[in-house]
């Protein structure tokens, strides 16, 4: 609800790139002891969190650029703004394209790799969206629920309007997320499981809560939000069977050893 959280000299600390910042150390630990448990390379989780994380930026900016063209091209000075402007699609594709071309550079399992940082992304998403939260950006609809909350003093979201709380929502749904995936994660053998349940997880969750959002440019039910996730969903669902059937049989395994 308040992005300057304080002020220490002439720097401020803002609350969504501090919760940003958290998310990120958060996921490097996390993926870095659960590569020391199953005896992984811990030096490529440090290179595959580095270009994880600018080639996700880089592409949380460039998909931006794409859904503000009219205006870019009415206004090109906004190509110097960086401050302000990402589309968490665009950093899961950047961060996924980054950590594929790590893997053939370095010579190494993609989805091996994959499978075992999909939990610390969706844990730093859940940062993130606090972060969102603390900033007022991708808030809800306006509602009459009893669960809505209302900001005061943002810069993004209408102040004094209850409003659907999309950002918590979302929050909750991946942290959530996050404890799915490890579960899994020690059910499933076969590589880009993990995966492939996060991209469905994720997209229909994000499916969902975008009928929700009431950001600008989301009043219609096709915009860049939706159609990946339409995309993401349709074509993951292929997969979906799959993962389902590793946790099946591997709660039936679990029942005849009992």
């Amino acid at each position: 609800m308040k992005n300057d959280l304080f002020t220490i000299g002439s720097i401020t600390i803002h609350g969504y790139g501090l919760m940003i910042g958290i998310g990120i150390i958060a996921a490097y630990y996390l993926a870095e002891y659960r590569a020391n448990k199953r005896g992984m390379d811990v030096d490529m989780i440090l290179s595959i969190a580095i270009c994880g994380v600018v080639c996700g930026i880089l592409g949380a900016k460039l998909l931006y650029y794409v859904t503000i063209f009219d205006e870019i091209l009415a206004n090109p000075k906004k190509l110097l703004d960086i401050s302000d402007g990402f589309v968490v699609y665009g950093g899961i594709i950047g961060g996924v394209l980054g950590g594929y071309i790590l893997s053939r550079i370095k010579h190494i399992s993609f989805f091996q790799y994959a499978d075992l940082v999909m939990p610390s992304v969706a844990l730093a998403q859940g940062f993130g969206r606090i972060g969102c939260f603390l900033a007022g950006c991708c808030y809800g609809m306006p509602t009459h629920s009893h669960f809505a909350i209302v900001f005061h003093d943002s810069d993004f979201a209408p102040n004094n309007i209850p409003l659907v709380p999309t950002q918590l929502i979302s929050s909750g749904l991946d942290f959530l997320h996050c404890l799915l995936l490890l579960y899994a994660a020690k059910k499933c053998k076969k590589q880009g499981q993990v995966v492939s349940l996060y991209l469905i997880c994720y997209s229909l969750g994000r499916f969902v809560l975008e009928f929700f959002r009431g950001d600008l440019n989301r009043a219609k039910y096709v915009n860049t939000s939706n159609i990946p996730s339409r995309l993401h969903s349709l074509s993951r669902c292929l997969s979906l069977r799959r993962a389902w059937r590793c946790l099946r049989s591997a709660g039936r395994k679990r029942r005849q050893f009992r």
